[in-house]
């Protein structure tokens, strides 16, 4: 019986990684095909048609569209994570009735969808100046992401030994000097879980870079690969082309932080 799991087990996660290589396959295929072939995206051309790409960067910008993201990106994701930790330790060591309170409203801030709050946030951002900045869409970017952030920190910091403080404490630390030198060191793994998963989302957000960032020359990634789809004229091959390469970055990311991601995860969202 337990031989019979283990080949189930092993035959669901080869469906499960065919599933999720298809859309790439997809997206790889249709990249190097011109626009005349109309061909099955499941047969992979005779001949590469690098067109495509050209297309991508000269007309379609993609590259100062990855410029873009990578602003608004790396810049929220810096604030993510520093301001996440430093409101996630006084709710992790001090359990008083108030950060419990903090907490459940930070719980709950993040089931609010953004869609459903898009149109006062438009109008406040508008009237402060904040469309078609960047500082507009970081802000946003940090508000909205800043609640998991203190989660996972949170949840983490429990697991760490009150006696590591302690001890510093006795040695003369203040509080600033032991999160920074104690504290923060050790939670290496669960910020890189905060990097990944908020770097994500952003990279990926559509609807608020496309309202918050209008300007063709301000667009973030999202936003310039929709504009390959238009009402008249639809080029798959350049927005795949643009897709491809802006998943670049991300990957890059993940390949470099991936050792640190399951044990941050886990660690952030289960433990304490």
């Amino acid at each position: 019986m337990d031989k019979f799991w283990k080949k189930f087990g092993v035959a669901f996660l080869f469906v499960a990684i065919i599933i999720q290589l298809t859309p790439f396959y997809i997206t790889l295929t249709t990249s190097v095909k011109a626009k005349i072939d109309l061909s099955s995206r499941w047969r992979i051309p005779s001949s590469i048609y690098w067109e495509n790409f050209k297309v991508a960067i000269e007309r379609g910008l993609i590259l100062n569209a990855i410029k873009n993201s990578l602003i608004v990106t790396s810049v929220s994701v810096l604030f993510i994570c520093i301001v996440g930790a430093l409101a996630a330790y006084p709710l992790a060591r001090n359990k008083s009735k108030l950060n419990m309170i903090i907490l459940m409203i930070t719980v709950v801030v993040m089931m609010v969808p953004p869609l459903s709050i898009l149109v006062p946030l438009y109008a406040m951002m508008n009237k402060i100046g904040g469309v078609n900045e960047y500082w507009g869409l970081i802000l946003l970017m940090i508000t909205l992401q800043l609640p998991l952030s203190i989660f996972l920190y949170r949840n983490f910091i429990t697991t760490v030994p009150v006696e590591l403080e302690e001890a510093a404490r006795i040695d003369g630390a203040n509080n600033i000097q032991i999160f920074f030198k104690i504290i923060m060191p050790l939670l290496k793994p669960v910020t890189t879980s905060v990097i990944i998963i908020t770097g994500t989302f952003i990279w990926n957000e559509y609807v608020l870079s496309l309202y918050m960032l209008p300007s063709r020359s301000m667009r973030t990634l999202t936003p310039t690969i929709a504009s390959f789809f238009t009402a008249h004229s639809t080029n798959m091959g350049a927005a795949s082309a643009a897709s491809l390469m802006g998943m670049v970055p991300i990957v890059i990311l993940y390949l470099f932080l991936q050792k640190y991601f399951i044990k941050g995860a886990v660690e952030g969202a289960i433990k304490g």
